[in-house]
């Protein structure tokens, strides 16, 4: 057997020559959720049933972090700038969608910065009356406003939030005017809808619920598509004269751009998985969420266009930041 002399002298070359670096695997460190709105709400309180059980399916550590102000933007802000390793994520709500045509001079782009990886939970909104209103169903409250335009109060959550879009988008397809009361929180609307200080609300069921249960409210339309299972009784806007009304608050999980699509495939797949658990969907039911769990192309497809129907709603019914 002959041997080549200078495959001999190069052998000990290759073998001190570098290979490829293996990628880092995926999840390596903790994982933050920035939460850009206070603690207790609805969005923290999903994201701390959600998060934990996502933790150990994936086999990593996931930190919950409140990052609140300036209507989200200011979380948003900071997993805008984070690295796209997939170790930092945003559990944003529909101001996301708003933010755009409402806020200035942001340090980043809403339709830019981020990966849409799924629409995990939304929270029905629900018109409510307080309990010595004479309307009992949606369309005699819409009877009543059209004979006392600007006289009937309905409080919503908060300026520019889903309560308050939803209220404009009613005013603009039935022809009628409320007048619309801002609130910090939708648990303040409610205590004033018990104390009959509003006409009505245009808040979450969850916070409903409790001035429901107790008597001093009746729920009139939802502003989902569907009833609801635990409200089988209460129609929505949608069977109720307004086809296809659909605004509601959900909470949706993003990923800084170019966090690579492998990450944010099994963060959906196992999200998904999560979200169709027994103990998590009776704990999501509990805080009036409705489960989701929508694919990246399906959530991307929802944002984009949720954020040009909002754009002409917010143009056409002078809605402002302040």
């Amino acid at each position: 057997m002959r041997l080549d002399r200078r495959a001999l002298l190069a052998a000990p070359l290759l073998l001190l020559r570098p290979h490829p670096a293996r990628a880092q695997a995926w999840p390596s460190k903790p994982i933050r959720v920035i939460v850009p709105f206070a603690a207790g709400g609805a969005a923290d309180s999903s994201a701390r049933t959600i998060f934990p059980r996502l933790g150990e399916r994936l086999g990593a550590t996931f930190v919950v972090e409140n990052r609140a102000g300036a209507s989200g933007s200011i979380g948003g802000a900071a997993v805008a700038q984070a690295a796209a390793d997939g170790h930092t994520l945003l559990y944003d709500a529909s101001s996301h969608i708003v933010n755009p045509s409402l806020l200035r001079n942001l340090p980043f782009d809403y339709t830019t910065a981020f990966t849409p990886i799924s629409l995990v939970a939304s929270f029905p909104q629900v018109i409510s009356v307080k309990s010595d209103f004479p309307a009992r169903t949606i369309g005699e409250l819409l009877q009543a406003a059209r004979r006392r335009p600007g006289e009937i109060s309905i409080g919503t959550q908060g300026n520019a939030t889903a309560g308050h879009l939803a209220l404009a988008q009613l005013e603009r397809s039935a022809g009628v005017k409320f007048t619309h009361v801002s609130y910090r929180g939708g648990a303040a609307a409610a205590r004033d809808l018990a104390s009959g200080t509003l006409d009505g609300t245009l808040i979450t069921v969850l916070s409903t619920r409790p001035v429901v249960d107790a008597g001093r409210a009746r729920m009139l339309a939802l502003t989902i598509p569907q009833r609801l299972p635990t409200f089988p009784e209460v129609p929505t806007l949608a069977e109720s004269g307004f086809p296809g009304f659909n605004v509601s608050e959900w909470v949706g999980l993003f990923a800084p751009a170019g966090t690579p699509a492998a990450i944010v495939e099994r963060l959906h797949g196992e999200l998904a998985k999560v979200l169709a658990e027994e103990p998590i969907r009776v704990r999501l039911d509990q805080l009036g969420a409705v489960p989701v769990g929508s694919a990246p192309s399906d959530f991307a497809r929802f944002v984009r266009e949720g954020r040009e129907a909002m754009a002409v709603l917010v143009r056409e019914a002078n809605i402002t930041a302040d």
